[in-house]
């Protein structure tokens, strides 16, 4: 931890004495099952977002008309590929994602001070959603090279996941095979939960302003407003990464960009699809998912954290 700077002679807003190992691990434990839920639930309406975002003709007749496409050409099971991967690879990103956002995030209003950490919140939030998205990347990265390789190839959809997963490594070797996407997911990722965890704090004070400003509130209450904030989160997200989801989707595709390193095959396909295509294809789609799902994951990570008795941090002013 970094040295709390010395507050002068007043005691702190902050209790930090609750903020433990046992804080964080719930928090992590919180944010495991907060995300596996959200996109293992989602997972069918992922699978028809990435065969869109992959392939021309689905994409031109919208979400409904794709999916009832692949559920006619492969039956119902098609729309349930990748859920393990999913599943798994969401519930150790959540735990790094949430867990770690909660600890750099009071980490760094001890270090801050109280006034420093109340004027420096979005920053802080950026700082600390942007260092735990880096590591929760680390880990989900091999494990959505396999979804997308799952989704897009039949041969490997048949696998399991540890299946896919080996094959994957035993053809392409560690780093191609796993972390090819890596760069392009920090760019989608990390951007992705700077907003969603930012935009959330933020719209969930200023809803409180109007309703409680002392967050005395019921347990209804305050899970509807961790939904509303969620929502506004996660559609604010999905506007800001979905050029970087739309690349990625395509790089993983084997042969999008033609040959050369990663930024070239980017800038490629950048140029042949046009920014503004770049920008909109799916978008509708991809608004509806990631804001059910940001609501799904603050509703439920805001109601198990009391449920297994912490209270979650938030910024407070100084009086």
């Amino acid at each position: 931890f970094m040295a709390p700077s010395p507050a002068e002679g007043k005691k702190s807003v902050y209790d930090f004495s609750v903020y433990t190992g046992k804080y964080f691990l719930t928090g992590a434990l919180a944010g495991g099952v907060c995300c596996s839920i959200t996109h293992g639930g989602a997972c069918p309406i992922d699978v028809v977002k990435t065969r869109m975002q992959l392939d021309p003709a689905l994409g031109s007749k919208g979400m409904l008309g794709a999916g009832r496409s692949i559920v006619a050409a492969e039956g119902a099971g098609a729309l349930a590929k990748g859920l393990g991967a999913t599943a798994v690879g969401y519930f150790v990103q959540g735990w790094f994602k949430f867990g770690g956002f909660e600890y750099f995030k009071v980490s760094l209003a001890k270090s801050y001070g109280d006034q420093g950490a109340w004027d420096n919140r979005f920053m802080l939030n950026s700082m600390a959603a942007a260092c735990a998205e880096f590591i929760a990347d680390i880990f989900l990265c091999p494990l959505e090279a396999t979804r997308i390789k799952q989704v897009s190839d039949p041969k490997m959809a048949a696998m399991s996941l540890p299946g896919a997963a080996s094959t994957i490594l035993a053809n392409d070797g560690l780093v191609t095979g796993f972390y090819s996407g890596f760069i392009p997911i920090l760019f989608k990722q990390i951007p992705y939960t700077i907003a969603k965890f930012v935009v959330q704090d933020y719209a969930a004070e200023g809803i409180y302003q109007v309703v409680q400003p002392d967050r005395k509130v019921s347990g209804g209450t305050k899970f509807g407003i961790s939904l509303l904030s969620g929502v506004i989160a996660g559609v604010v997200a999905a506007i800001i990464s979905h050029p970087a989801d739309t690349l990625l989707s395509k790089m993983n595709k084997g042969g999008a960009g033609g040959e050369g390193g990663m930024f070239v095959r980017m800038a490629r396909i950048s140029s042949e699809m046009g920014f503004l295509k770049l920008c909109t294809q799916g978008l509708a789609a991809r608004c509806i998912m990631i804001g059910s799902i940001t609501a799904g994951q603050f509703g439920i990570f805001d109601t198990m954290l009391p449920a297994l008795g912490v209270e979650k941090f938030h910024y407070h002013k100084p009086h």
